[in-house]
């Protein structure tokens, strides 16, 4: 009987690795794709029409576009319009981590700013009515009064994006990013067992997808606390 792949240190050690670089992948992404759907839900909730049909442009080609295209837009695309300095820098600083990034970040924003939107719709219209009584403007409003809450009323739609945004972080693989993956597919070409390869890193994808709904599920009962 052979061995176990994971009893080989060389193969663990790429696949610790590559599961490094997934995480930090992630984490990077959402935090940055929560601060943009924060920042263009804010901006569709303003009374300017511009500003409303230009976010309502950018979430419609990120989530009509698959996200494998808006990565390779980003990697192979993009650097061409890039001044040739800016271009070398890029790619001596891991340049397929940076545009991944980024794609990744723009993919998972269009998704989350409509569920914050539906969110934001369900608070009653006289909180902000209250508010602006008060004496606060209309960004100290959406800041510490409707986004807080729109943030509770979204929360099962967002941990749904972010458990496809930490699957789709996966597609980094196909420009290089040498995430768990990319890993899995270097031990399979060096070893040929590839049903053993795959199985390992579906039961790493499948732990981690349950550490995130266990999360998740942590924060909904935090947040039903805190409403009682």
């Amino acid at each position: 009987m052979k061995d176990l792949l994971l009893a080989n240190p060389d193969y663990l050690s790429l696949l610790a690795h590559g599961l490094l670089v997934t995480v930090k992948l992630f984490v990077t992404s959402w935090i940055l794709a929560m601060l943009l759907a924060s920042l263009l839900t804010a901006i569709r909730s303003t009374s300017s029409r511009l500003a409303q049909a230009l976010v309502a442009l950018f979430v419609e080609y990120h989530r009509n576009v698959p996200g494998l295209v808006q990565i390779f837009v980003w990697y192979f695309g993009v650097p061409q319009l890039l001044p040739r300095e800016v271009q070398r820098w890029i790619n001596h600083h891991d340049g397929e981590f940076f545009f991944s990034c980024i794609a990744l970040t723009l993919y998972a924003a269009a998704y989350m700013s409509e569920d914050l939107r539906s969110g934001l719709r369900s608070l009653p219209r006289g909180q902000v009515e209250a508010a602006r009584s008060l004496g606060m403007s209309y960004r100290q409003t959406l800041q510490h009064i409707l986004l807080p809450q729109a943030l509770r009323a979204a929360l099962p739609p967002l941990m749904n994006q972010t458990l496809a945004l930490f699957k789709a972080t996966s597609l980094a693989m196909t420009v290089g990013v040498a995430d768990v993956m990319h890993a899995t597919r270097q031990i399979e070409n060096e070893t040929y067992r590839t049903f053993e390869a795959f199985l390992t890193v579906s039961v790493v994808y499948v732990l981690l997808s349950w550490l995130i709904m266990g999360a998740g599920a942590y924060a909904s009962r935090r947040f039903s606390h805190a409403r009682n």
